[in-house]
């Protein structure tokens, strides 16, 4: 770094900085007023604001960090050495620059520096879930379930890239043109997916679906109204009685969500593998074993698919395999498990309802080319999968469960389902939020037997009282 800094625009005696030293350094003033990064100045100020001038400041002080002290440094030091760094620089410069001003040029550089640049207050804030980058002038988020679109920017396609590749390499990954696509992970937990020029035309695009920090359970789950108090005590019955579950549902609606609050109902000396595209599931057990694909080198080769993980998970001695999303080959492995002993199983699937993901299914299992005929793949499958449970994004954004569906087997060759909970839309509230109720169907389950083997029969039927 440079020898001498002034802090802000106060004047100061020129102070030595070596490189940090283990002991803790003095915390930098506070400006709890200032917004956290310039980048979210509103539109109209952010058209007003000097950008060359910040551009030359950025590019200057870039030039004189040191950056292997800057990478041993915490962001909170290095963020107080770049704002007196920048304060110097003005200086000589003869740049007016405020505290302000100073703060939000400071925390843009370190959050490039150490961070995902502008996508790093994002991170932060817990309300949004979903941060949709079309290139570097468009960027979306979803809160509540509603898009919008935010006033950030990034500087140029080559932030954007910058960015990406930093993400891909966090996992080991790379993306360019020769590979234009791929999915990552953040530290976190969140799903990262990356696709770049020539297959998107307006610079490289991320899609990044972040996970509460917050372990989601079934109260919590009720009190947004995503499901009611029976159909909780439903769920939390099937997976404590083992029975094999297949939550369907539309992009975004909740199924990795649901798939968590179910597994806390796994017993803890139970064995579980996971087996995932990119691990996403939070599973609070100790013994879990999780599995993740790995995509093919430059050569087209090491390339792990789910169905080879699904095959390894057999040979683990699981009690159950959860399959983060079943989307190919690995539906045929995953009926097996279900129908060999490895009862209470769970996956999910995109689908539109019950009957749909069925369909699904079957299809997956074609793709094998096992060469089995329609009527043993639906055999199969009406002996694997006890409940398919369905949620679906709502218009108000809401997150809700609209169908529990009891696969009872098969007429001809029609799949007989029971819809023990289904919900109808009754109206909408004043802020325009969907209302409705639960319809309840108390016949006896065809797995009533093994309600009885668990003892649960009538915890069961007084949910469904409940109801």
């Amino acid at each position: 770094m440079s020898d001498t800094f002034t802090f802000g625009r106060r004047r100061a005696e020129p102070a030595p900085v070596a490189r940090p030293e283990p002991t803790a350094a003095p915390a930098p003033a506070p400006k709890a007023a200032a917004p956290r990064s310039s980048y979210f100045l509103p539109a109209a100020q952010a058209a007003q604001a000097p950008s060359t001038q910040s551009g030359e400041l950025r590019a200057l002080c870039m030039s004189r960090l040191d950056a292997t002290a800057a990478a041993a440094m915490t962001p909170e030091r290095l963020r107080s050495e770049v704002e007196r760094l920048l304060a110097e620089i003005a200086d000589e410069r003869r740049i007016q620059l405020s505290a302000r001003e100073q703060f939000q040029l400071a925390s843009e550089l370190v959050d490039d520096m150490l961070g995902l640049g502008p996508l790093e207050p994002l991170l932060a804030d817990d309300s949004i879930t979903d941060i949709m980058v079309n290139g570097p002038e468009r960027v979306f988020i979803e809160r509540r379930g509603k898009v919008e679109e935010l006033s950030i920017r990034f500087r140029d396609v080559a932030h954007v890239d910058r960015i990406a590749q930093r993400i891909a390499s966090s996992v080991g990954r790379r993306v360019d043109e020769g590979s234009p696509m791929v999915d990552a992970r953040l530290p976190d937990g969140s799903r990262v997916n990356i696709i770049f020029p020539p297959l998107a035309l307006a610079g490289p695009c991320l899609s990044i679906r972040k996970f509460s920090r917050d372990v989601i359970d079934f109260d919590k789950l009720v009190r947004f109204g995503s499901l009611s108090r029976p159909i909780a005590r439903i769920l939390e019955i099937a997976a404590t009685a083992r029975l094999n579950v297949i939550i369907s549902g539309g992009t975004g609606s909740g199924k990795t969500t649901l798939l968590n609050a179910m597994s806390r109902m796994i017993g803890a000396t139970e064995r579980i593998v996971t087996v995932e595209d990119a691990a996403e599931l939070q599973l609070q057990q100790r013994h879990v074993v999780q599995l993740e694909t790995r995509p093919a080198n430059l050569e087209g080769r090491g390339e792990v698919s789910q169905r080879d993980l699904v095959r390894n998970a057999l040979r683990m001695r699981p009690d159950r395999i959860i399959l983060g999303e079943v989307r190919g080959t690995e539906a045929f492995d995953m009926l097996q498990a279900m129908n060999t002993g490895h009862d209470g199983s769970m996956s999910s699937v995109h689908a539109n309802s019950s009957r749909d993901a069925l369909m699904r299914l079957e299809s997956m299992v074609q793709m094998s080319n096992m060469g089995l005929p329609e009527r043993s793949i639906r055999n199969q499958i009406a002996g694997a999968i006890d409940l398919i449970v369905q949620v679906q994004r709502q218009r108000d954004g809401t997150r809700r469960v609209i169908q529990v569906s009891e696969l009872c087997g098969l007429e001809g060759d029609v799949y007989v389902l029971n819809d023990i909970f289904a919900f109808e839309v009754t109206g909408e509230d004043a802020d325009g939020g969907v209302q409705g109720t639960w319809r309840v169907n108390r016949a006896h389950p065809t797995f009533q037997d093994r309600l009885i083997y668990f003892g649960l029969e009538r915890a069961w039927q007084s949910a469904l009282g409940d109801g």
